[in-house]
């Protein structure tokens, strides 16, 4: 089996690594290396990279190879729970229709509909992440960076998703034996939380007063457009369907003990 995967960063970094642990062959697509004749040899592919405003840099580029890739039997992409849009703080599922309210939604949308166009003859897995949380990349960092703030907009909850529970939810879709046709994945945890929770919780666990509330429309006013527009929209994700459908539970199924386990590494890093 061999794997390739079109961008190297946060999440395509670490589940190449678990990909090369469980047996397969992986290569990459970077902005700076590229390799014409991967996409021979690929029975999966992967793509990591976000749309811009012209649409999917990927496919604009590579589509053609894709499509007469000889051995490729799978097609993962990291979208994203925005496709969603604003539900006022109801709840979706697997099964529930996009209804993108912002430009990030539709782009995030007309990538994920452009990605489905290989499912007549491939296995294309649409992988809609929550926002992503990890080593390196948690609430613990904004608070030593002194970059954290503490935003107060009352039932303002979201999901999160720890970045080995993506590694997780990604390998083991490789591993299931797969026909045509689109499936959709929910990667979220089981508990959707404010903000202003999760830095309370870090601080915490740090042992260091958090930073002072700040209330949503203060903190509106320095925000930038992307920020504006995540703060804009509110829905509860589920993802049972997922876990049910991957054979899995998350590891870390709440801020809170993703959180915990982000700090016992870097405990045991410092001792090693």
């Amino acid at each position: 089996m061999r794997l390739h995967i079109f961008g190297l960063g946060y999440c395509g970094t670490a589940i190449a690594n678990a990909a090369r642990a469980a047996g397969f062959e992986v290569s990459a697509t970077t902005r700076h290396a590229h390799d014409g004749t991967a996409l021979q040899a690929a029975t999966h592919v992967l793509s990591t990279v976000p749309p811009d405003a012209s649409g999917d840099p990927i496919l604009a580029e590579h589509a053609p190879a894709l499509a007469a890739a000889p051995v490729l039997y799978w097609i993962g992409y990291l979208s994203s729970t925005v496709v969603y849009g604003n539900r006022d703080g109801g709840w979706v599922d697997e099964d529930t229709p996009p209804a993108a309210t912002g430009e990030r939604g539709h782009r995030r949308l007309a990538a994920e509909s452009a990605w489905s166009h290989f499912a007549d003859r491939h296995g294309v897995d649409i992988f809609r992440l929550a926002g992503i949380y990890g080593p390196g990349r948690s609430a613990f960092d904004d608070l030593h960076a002194g970059r954290c703030r503490r935003i107060i907009k009352p039932g303002h909850a979201f999901g999160r998703i720890h970045r080995d529970d993506i590694v997780r939810a990604v390998l083991a879709a490789m591993l299931q034996n797969r026909t045509s046709g689109v499936r959709i994945f929910n990667l979220t945890d089981d508990e959707p939380a404010e903000s202003a929770a999760v830095v309370e919780e870090a601080a915490r666990l740090l042992g260091v007063p958090p930073p002072p509330v700040i209330q949503f429309d203060a903190a509106a006013l320095t925000m930038t457009p992307i920020a504006r527009s995540f703060w804009a929209e509110n829905r509860h994700v589920a993802s049972r369907k997922t876990q049910a459908a991957l054979g899995l539970t998350w590891r870390y199924p709440n801020y809170r003990e993703g959180l915990r386990a982000i700090l016992a590494e870097k405990r045991q890093q410092r001792l090693s």
